[in-house]
């Protein structure tokens, strides 16, 4: 059995890759108003959205725990996998690296644990190209560098309709927020090093998504590229973010994808979300 991978339910991977990739997915929990349930088992990001729409909600989120990324390599391993590669989403944003970690150090030195610096379809970049060169042979150490190689190579750019939510779960200090609601500002935002950092300011909603058009074709550099749309009860917003980057992008653009973000990043980012993930393929 080849290397096996890893990540963590907040890759979002499309729907139509799911038969074309071996990977386990560990979850993270969400918990509203006090009832916790696991994201994409138990809890769908519509009920997120909802539960941030009423005033006295209560929403937040929490990593998996080690056991479970314990009881997930060992089943691996004692299938016959050669060793795991597990990516998962930024340290800097949540403890599920750490979990991680710590799983990998009880089970043993077949278990290589990614930081991707990134969520979303960063990091579901990230986990299928580790998942593509395990399908092809490649040994643990191959795995693992595919992992970090095409981590690196991910720009992860959003705009919100309020910094509020990001500010309320510690992904963005205070003065970003303050930031957020001063003049009307509205920022764009992208991942830096593994944490949320403000990229540009801008005054409407509309300047804010052409802005972030100009962002994501400034990154994807020169070569091809793969492009991930992600947005939380906003597909009209998302489809148009998606066509006007296609169009700018013309034939160097080879895979396309809009993806409604899952329920523990839509726990921190609230309705009206729209991001673009580049993937540079070289």
């Amino acid at each position: 059995m080849p290397v096996a991978v890893v990540t963590d339910s907040t890759a979002y991977l499309p729907a139509e890759l799911s038969g074309s990739y071996d990977l386990t997915v560990v979850p993270l929990t969400v918990v509203i108003n006090g009832v916790e349930g696991l994201e994409g088992r138990q809890i769908q990001p519509a009920e997120v959205a909802r539960a941030l729409n009423v005033r006295r909600s209560v929403v937040s989120t929490s990593r998996p725990a080690p056991s479970q990324f314990v009881e997930a390599y060992r089943r691996l391993l004692d299938a016959g996998a050669d060793g795991i590669v597990s990516v998962h989403l930024s340290a800097k944003l949540s403890g599920t690296f750490e979990a991680a970690g710590l799983a990998a150090a009880e089970v043993g030195d077949r278990v290589r644990v990614v930081d991707s610096q990134t969520t979303g379809m960063g990091l579901g970049f990230a986990a299928l190209a580790a998942a593509a060169a395990a399908r092809e042979g490649q040994d643990l150490d191959a795995v693992r560098a595919a992992a970090a190689d095409h981590a690196a190579r991910v720009s992860t750019l959003f705009y919100v309709d309020t910094l509020e939510f990001l500010r309320r779960g510690g992904r963005i200090g205070a003065a970003s927020a303050l930031l957020g609601t001063a003049l009307s500002v509205k920022p764009i935002l992208h991942v830096v090093d593994g944490a949320i950092v403000v990229r540009d300011k801008v005054r409407t909603a509309g300047r804010a998504l052409a802005r972030l058009v100009d962002l994501a074709v400034e990154a994807s550099g020169d070569g091809e590229v793969d492009i991930a749309v992600h947005h939380l009860e906003a597909a009209d917003r998302a489809t148009a973010l998606a066509d006007a980057v296609a169009m700018r992008l013309s034939d160097r653009l080879r895979d396309c994808y809009i993806l409604e973000i899952g329920a523990v990043v839509a726990a921190h980012v609230g309705p009206g979300l729209a991001g673009v993930v580049v993937h540079r393929r070289s």
